[in-house]
């Protein structure tokens, strides 16, 4: 009885912040302004499907992005000593201390016009705007989110066991071939799981492309918030196919996840 008890105010939670919201936008999504059922919200948002498609692309790079500079960071901090774990550890969550919005002003003081980032680049020689467009939003998306690539691939690589590689290596494996056959293999779930919690916010986010980008790089999260202020239908139709594409995308990486955890 105990146990069940506790369990009661998580359903209250999720009843009252998760399903109920759900249930609403779905609702709104597929009635008009008098609550007559209609499909004309989603037929209007096919004019955003461009910047559907290019939420997604902004998204997955900056994934990549993120991927290719955390996997590197996380081996060297898996093989550091505990106390220098415990210090990077400390100082990649640092920043997330701090809100959101001023780190991405932050970046917003740094890259803007006679900024300390833009003075460093006319030093030498360059005169390129490093602000309003799309490289500006990668950056700002990569620097928001890079911690959650780092820790699951960091943890996962914590918890490998250290005979199997000593073992490896005593029946004449090299480096390359430790790491081709037993520490990438053994990594790939917190792979999956970084690219998951990067992926998945970086596709809904907003005020990342409003603050760095330029006319042409809003986000559909972005669309989203302006459009469910005049037309909560329309919003709540992008929103549901929003929902759609991520929960294709989780089951995608969640059965990718679970046939490596199997082999």
């Amino acid at each position: 009885m105990k146990s069940k008890a506790t369990f009661y105010p998580y359903m209250i939670w999720m009843l009252i912040f998760t399903l109920i919201p759900l249930v609403m936008i779905v609702y709104y999504a597929f009635t008009d302004s008098s609550g007559n059922f209609t499909l004309n919200a989603f037929a209007e948002s096919l004019y955003y499907s461009d910047v559907f498609l290019k939420s997604l692309w902004i998204s997955l790079i900056s994934t990549l992005i993120c991927l290719v500079l955390a996997y590197p960071l996380s081996y060297i901090m898996s093989r550091a000593k505990a106390s220098a774990q415990k210090a990077l550890v400390m100082l990649i969550m640092l920043p997330m201390w701090m809100n959101f919005i001023l780190r991405i002003y932050a970046w917003v003081l740094l890259l803007q016009n006679n900024g300390l980032i833009d003075l460093a680049v006319k030093l030498l020689g360059l005169d390129v705007p490093l602000l309003g467009n799309q490289g500006a939003v990668i950056l700002g998306m990569v620097y928001n989110y890079l911690p959650f690539m780092i820790i699951p691939i960091y943890t996962v690589m914590t918890k490998t066991d250290q005979r199997i590689i000593e073992a490896s290596q005593d029946l004449g494996a090299n480096r390359f071939n430790v790491f081709r056959h037993i520490i990438f293999p053994l990594s790939v779930p917190g792979i999956v799981s970084g690219i998951t919690m990067v992926f998945v916010p970086t596709a809904s986010t907003f005020l990342v492309a409003q603050y760095l980008g330029g006319t042409g790089d809003k986000m559909i999260g972005d669309v989203i918030e302006n459009i469910f202020q005049r037309d909560k239908n329309v919003g709540s139709a992008l929103s549901l196919a929003l929902m759609v594409i991520i929960l294709i995308f989780l089951l995608i990486m969640n059965r990718f996840g679970d046939e490596e955890a199997a082999i």
